[in-house]
C-alpha cells in the first residue's frame, strides 16, 4: 500500500508539474494578445498544442492558435479549423469559457468567409446556450455575438437590444478584466455603427464617444474606433475630422498590427466625399489607397466596398459598360454583407444600362433594386412600429398589474382551500412516480441483460469460425507430411526393386525428417489447442523473427532443390500470437514451396524488417509468378478456395485478419513471387 501511494504522490506530482508548464505557456498566449504580436501567439499556441495533455489546455491552445491566424493579416480561412476543434473540444468535456469564446469568433468568420449556412446553425445553438445558462460571462459575451448576427442583417433594433443586454452583463465581470473594458467600448462603437446605418450620424457619434474611453489599452479597437469615426463625419461630409480620424489610423498600425481594413476604409469614406463633391481625380487617388489595403486586407466586404466605389467613379465618368462590370463583381456577395449597399449596387447597374440604351437589362436591376430597398423600408417601418407598441404595451402592462393586483388577493383565498387538494395530488404522484421508476429501473435491467446475452452471442460465433480456422489448419499440416510417408510405404512395398540402397536411404532419411517434423507440428498445435480451449483468441507474446523462421525451415528440411534462407540483420522482436503467426508463414513458404516444383535452383528469401513503428516480414520466391487473380482470396472474402493440397488463401487470410496483419501481394511472370506481411 505503501508503494502505490507512492506512486499515486509521484503522478500528482508530475501532473501538477506539467500543468504548471501548460499554465506558464497560457500567461505567454494572453501577453502576445495583450501585445499584440500574433505571429509569436501561434508560434506559442502550436507549442501548447504539442505539450498538452488534457482536453482544456488543448481547446485552450487551439483557440489561441485560431485567434493568432485571425488577426496575422486576416488569414481567416486558417484560423477557421481551429477554433472548430477549440469548439468541439469544449462542448464534449463542458467547457463553458473555451466553448464561449469559440462560438464567438466562429459567428463572425463564418459571416466573413461567406459560410451563411453554417453560419445560421451556429447562431441557432447560440441562442440555446444563452436561453439555458446562468453564467453572467456566457451571457455577455454571447448577447454581443447575437448581436453582430442582427447588424449584419440589418436588423437594427435587435441588434441594439442585444447589445445593450450585452453591456449590462459585461459590467458585472471581474473590474480587473481589461480585455472585458475593451469589448464594452467595442460594443459602443457597433451601436454607433448601427446609428450609422440608419443615417443617424449624430446618435452614432454620441455612442463612439461612450466607447473611447474603454479602448484606450488597444491600439487595434481604437483604429477601428476612429475608422468609425470617419465613417459618421463622412455621413455628415465633414472633410476635417474625416482627415483627422484617418491619420489617427495610421499613426496606429505597425507591423504587428492587421489594420489594413481600417486604412481601406479611411481612404474609401475619403473618396466617397470627393465623388459626392464631383471632384474625381482626388477620390481616385484616394480609391487606389483603399484598393491597395482591401487586398491586403484579404477581406471580402472590404472589397465588395472597394468596387462599389470604383463603379461609383466609373458612373460618374460615364464609362459604364465598365462600371455594370465592376458593380457586378461588388453585387456577388453584397446582399449577403450589407443590404443597404446591395440596393446602391443594382441601382447604380440599372442607371448605367439605362445609359447604354440597354432598357431590357435596365428594367431588370431596377426591379431588384425597388425588391431589395422595399424589404429594407419594410424593416425599418416595422422597427419604428415595434417602438409605438412597445409604448403602448408598457401602458397596458401597468393597468393590467393593478387589475392583477386585486385578483392576486382573491386568489390567495382560493389557494389556501386547495393546498390540502394539492398534498393529496402530490402523494398519489409520488406513488405513481416510485412504480413508474420500478418499472423503468426492471426495463432498464433488463436491456442490460439483452446486451450481455448479445455480447455472448457474439463471441460464440467468433469462436465457432475460429475453430473452424483450426480445423482446417489441422487437415492442412497433418495431410501433406502423412500423405508423403504413405507414398513412400506404397512405394517400398509395391516397387521395392526401383529402389536402389542409395535412394532408399536417402527417401527413408527424408521420410523419417518429415514423421519428426510431423510430430513436432502435432506437439505446437496439441499445445496451442490447449491454450485456445477457453475462448479462441489470439495471445500476444513477443516472438524473436530468427527463431521463428528456424522452426519452420526444420519443418520443410525434407524438401530438396530448394534453398531457404532469411535476411535479417537486426534479429528484432516481433509481438503477436506465435502460433497464428507460424501458421501463415509456414503456408505461405509452402505455397512458394509447391510454385517452384518445376524451377531449377529455386530459392526462397524471407527479408524482416522494422519501420515506421511496424515490423515487415516478405517471403519471395523465384518461381514463375503468378496472376494477381490468383491471390484474390487474400482480400475477397466472398472468393472461395479449397483445401485439397493445402490450408488455403482464405484462411491465411483469416488468420491474418485475426492478428491485426496486413497483406501484399506481388507477382510478376518469369520472375517470381513476393507476399509481404505487415504487423
Amino acid at each position: 500500500m505503501r508503494l502505490i501511494g507512492l506512486l499515486l504522490l509521484l503522478f500528482s506530482i508530475n501532473t501538477w508539474g506539467q500543468n504548471e508548464s501548460l499554465d506558464i505557456l497560457v500567461n505567454q498566449c494572453e501577453k502576445s494578445i495583450n501585445e499584440e504580436k500574433y505571429k509569436k501567439l501561434i508560434q506559442i499556441a502550436t507549442v501548447g498544442i504539442a505539450k498538452s495533455n488534457n482536453n482544456l489546455y488543448l481547446s485552450k491552445f487551439n483557440f489561441y492558435k485560431g485567434y493568432g491566424y485571425e488577426y496575422d493579416n486576416n488569414q481567416y480561412n486558417l484560423a477557421i479549423p481551429y477554433f472548430e476543434k477549440s469548439l468541439k473540444i469544449a462542448q464534449n468535456g463542458k467547457f463553458e469559457k473555451e466553448e464561449t469564446l469559440a462560438l464567438m469568433r466562429l459567428n463572425y468568420l463564418y459571416y466573413s468567409t461567406k459560410q451563411f449556412d453554417k453560419r445560421e446553425e451556429l447562431v441557432n445553438y447560440i441562442k440555446k446556450v444563452v436561453d439555458t445558462t446562468s453564467n453572467v460571462n456566457t451571457k455577455g459575451i454571447l448577447y454581443g455575438s447575437l448581436g453582430e448576427y442582427h447588424l449584419d442583417k440589418s436588423e437594427i433594433s435587435k441588434f441594439i437590444d442585444y447589445k445593450l443586454k450585452a453591456i449590462e452583463y459585461r459590467k458585472l465581470f471581474k473590474k480587473s478584466d481589461t480585455k472585458n473594458t475593451v469589448n464594452i467600448g467595442i460594443s459602443y462603437s457597433q451601436i454607433g455603427q448601427a446609428y450609422f446605418k440608419m443615417k443617424q450620424y449624430k446618435k452614432g457619434l454620441e455612442y463612439l464617444n461612450l466607447a473611447k474611453p474603454y479602448l484606450q489599452t488597444s491600439s487595434n479597437a481604437l483604429a477601428y474606433l476612429h475608422n468609425d469615426f470617419a465613417k459618421c463625419y463622412w455621413g455628415l461630409q465633414n472633410l476635417d475630422s474625416i482627415q483627422f480620424h484617418r491619420k489617427k489610423i495610421y499613426n496606429l498600425v505597425s507591423k504587428e498590427d492587421s489594420l489594413f481594413i481600417c486604412i481601406s476604409s479611411a481612404n474609401r469614406y475619403l473618396a466617397e466625399y470627393y465623388i459626392d463633391k464631383k471632384e474625381l481625380n482626388t477620390a481616385i487617388s484616394y480609391l487606389r489607397e483603399a484598393e491597395i489595403y482591401g487586398k491586403k486586407s484579404q477581406d471580402l466586404e472590404i472589397m465588395m466596398e472597394v468596387n462599389l466605389t470604383r463603379g461609383k467613379i466609373l458612373f460618374e465618368q460615364k464609362k459604364y459598360t465598365e462600371a455594370i462590370k465592376v458593380l457586378k463583381e461588388a453585387a456577388t456577395h453584397a446582399y449577403q454583407f450589407d443590404k443597404n449597399s446591395f440596393i446602391v449596387i443594382n441601382k447604380l447597374i440599372g442607371n448605367s444600362y439605362k445609359a447604354l440604351n440597354n432598357w431590357q437589362e435596365a428594367f431588370r436591376y431596377f426591379e431588384i433594386y425597388n425588391k431589395v430597398n422595399e424589404e429594407v423600408l419594410l424593416e425599418s417601418t416595422k422597427e419604428n412600429i415595434a417602438n409605438a407598441e412597445a409604448k403602448f404595451q408598457n401602458k397596458y402592462k401597468q393597468e393590467k398589474i393593478d387589475v392583477l393586483s386585486t385578483e392576486n388577493k382573491l386568489k390567495n383565498v382560493e389557494i389556501a382551500n386547495s393546498r390540502k387538494q394539492k398534498i393529496y395530488l402530490f402523494t398519489g404522484f409520488i406513488l405513481l412516480l416510485a412504480i413508474a421508476f420500478l418499472l423503468f429501473k426492471q426495463s432498464n435491467n433488463q436491456k442490460k441483460s439483452n446486451k450481455k446475452l448479445q455480447v455472448l452471442n457474439q463471441e460464440l460465433d467468433e469462436a465457432n469460425k475460429v475453430k473452424l480456422q483450426f480445423f482446417n489448419i489441422l487437415n492442412h499440416d497433418l495431410r501433406s507430411p502423412v500423405a508423403s510417408l504413405i507414398h513412400f510405404l506404397h512405394l517400398q512395398k509395391e516397387n521395392p526393386e526401383l529402389l536402389d540402397e542409395e535412394s532408399k536411404k536417402r527417401l527413408e532419411q527424408k521420410t523419417i525428417s518429415g514423421v519428426e517434423n510431423l510430430l513436432q507440428s502435432m506437439e505446437d498445435i496439441l499445445l496451442w489447442s490447449k491454450g485456445q480451449m477457453e475462448n479462441f483468441k489470439p495471445v500476444p507474446e513477443k516472438i524473436e523473427i530468427n527463431e521463428l523462421f528456424s522452426d519452420i525451415k526444420n519443418h520443410f528440411s525434407s524438401v530438396e532443390n530448394i534453398t531457404i534462407s532469411l535476411n535479417n540483420t537486426s534479429n528484432f522482436e516481433v509481438t503477436t500470437d506465435k502460433n497464428y503467426l507460424k501458421t501463415i508463414l509456414r503456408n505461405i513458404t509452402g505455397n512458394a514451396i509447391k510454385a517452384l516444383e518445376k524451377t531449377d535452383n529455386g530459392e526462397i528469401i524471407w527479408n524482416a524488417w522494422c519501420e515506421n513503428n511496424h515490423s515487415f516480414i516478405s517471403i519471395s520466391d523465384n518461381g514463375k509468378g503468378a496472376s494477381i487473380n490468383q491471390f484474390k482470396a487474400l482480400f475477397d472474402e466472398k472468393e472461395v478456395v479449397g483445401i485439397k493440397s493445402g490450408l488455403g488463401l482464405h484462411l491465411i487470410r483469416d488468420l491474418a485478419k485475426t492478428i491485426d496483419c496486413e497483406i501484399e501481394v506481388e507477382s510478376k511472370e518469369n520472375i517470381g513471387t513476393t507476399i509481404l506481411l505487415k504487423l
